[in-house]
């Protein structure tokens, strides 16, 4: 048994995902991307679960930890949570997500891809007086926007890794 992220649900042949647990959350994404593959997924007798708050709170402190939680998606959270609470190995192609899990101790296997094997940690960096500090637990999670503003200068805060 693993864990899948909604890349395995897009890309992997339907016999490959049986069985695999999923995030109720993922039926949206997998929806929104692409509906005819989304019904399709309905006949992989896929383990639709909805993560315990206790796990959900581990998956986040440890991408705290790692600095990736501004850039993980809610949907990418509960994933992890179901991963990190079974100990079970997660299926994805998302750098991040598998940063996240190596660091959980959690095995990783690509959907796509094979990179992404080391592990890392991601600081701040100012755009503007190049001040660095670590990602705080309380970070904006957001695909595209900045992290936050420096104290110091007032200019953007980036990601960078450390």
């Amino acid at each position: 048994m693993r864990v899948l992220d909604t890349a395995a649900l897009l890309h992997w042949p339907v016999e490959r995902c049986r069985g695999g647990i999923v995030a109720f959350s993922q039926q949206e994404e997998l929806l929104r991307v692409d509906e005819q593959r989304s019904m399709l997924m309905e006949s992989a007798s896929l383990n639709w679960q909805v993560p315990l708050e206790p796990a959900l709170r581990r998956a986040r402190e440890i991408a705290s930890e790692t600095g990736d939680l501004p850039r993980l998606s809610e949907v990418d959270l509960e994933v992890l949570a179901l991963a990190i609470d079974q100990n079970l190995p997660l299926v994805t192609d998302d750098y991040r997500m598998k940063n996240v899990a190596r660091k959980a101790g959690i095995p990783v296997e690509g959907v796509l891809t094979k990179g992404g094997k080391k592990q890392w940690k991601w600081i701040l960096r100012c755009i503007g007086c190049r001040a660095e500090e670590d990602v705080p637990s309380n970070a904006k999670q957001s695909k595209k926007d900045d992290v936050k503003i420096c104290d110091r200068c007032g200019s953007p805060m980036k990601l960078k890794r450390g």
